[in-house]
């Protein structure tokens, strides 16, 4: 996020509510968010006070928590970064806290009605907009070490199983086409060049080809090409 007036979720004469996540990523923190913003809390900020968290839509999986921050720990946590980035954000919500109180001096009592109608439209505004973030992150995000290893586990069951059922002897290179022919259909069926590109919305369907899978006719045909013959080959 290059901008920092996205970051600002509502505002009033009275609170300011900033995007946790958004100025993680405008200050370019070299942790990630839930990491950085943990050790920021640790500083002494108070739930409820200074921060709160929002719910979230999730597709699957772990829903991932944001926050609000108040002004003053915006400023304060800008701050504590101790780089331009942070300086940068920090001025900028100096400069907005400065003229937001100058306009509260010469607001009519209706312009600070339709002031809080306003910030209202834009929080409601900016929340929806972190809830689409936190969709496309949920619809595209890879599979968690966990499902890999029981996507890749599955494969070579599924491998051995098909070898044992038909007491096949196979050579390494007859093994390797097997292996060949199940991870090209199972990156095929899934949309990606490679295993470890599966997204986790296609979990299940990977499971599903793992469990349904059976080598092509080209595959078996190539494995009793080679050089040692197969034991029992015919039928499938």
């Amino acid at each position: 996020m290059k901008n920092l007036q996205e970051l600002i979720m509502g505002s009033d004469s009275d609170s300011v509510a900033v995007d946790a996540r958004g100025l993680h990523d405008f200050l370019e923190v070299g942790k990630d968010f839930s990491t950085w913003f943990k050790d920021m809390t640790d500083y002494g900020f108070v739930e409820g006070k200074d921060f709160s968290p929002l719910s979230g839509k999730s597709r699957g999986g772990r829903p991932r928590i944001e926050y609000a921050m108040a002004l003053d720990m915006a400023k304060e946590v800008s701050m504590i970064q101790r780089t331009p980035k942070g300086k940068q954000a920090r001025e900028y919500f100096i400069s907005m806290e400065k003229r937001a109180k100058q306009a509260e001096l010469v607001m009519t009592p209706e312009q600070k009605i339709d002031l809080l109608i306003e910030t209202g439209s834009r929080a409601n505004h900016r929340l929806d907009h972190v809830e689409e973030r936190m969709d496309d992150f949920e619809e595209n995000r890879r599979l968690e070490t966990g499902d890999y290893t029981t996507v890749s586990r599955g494969v070579s069951r599924a491998v051995n199983f098909y070898v044992r059922d038909r007491h096949l002897q196979l050579t390494k290179e007859q093994r390797s086409a097997l292996y060949k022919d199940i991870n090209g259909g199972l990156n095929q069926v899934c949309g990606v060049r490679a295993r470890i590109q599966i997204k986790a919305k296609d979990f299940d369907k990977a499971m599903k080809y793992i469990d349904d899978w059976r080598p092509s006719t080209a595959t078996k045909m190539l494995i009793q090409q080679t050089e040692l013959p197969l034991a029992g080959v015919a039928g499938d």
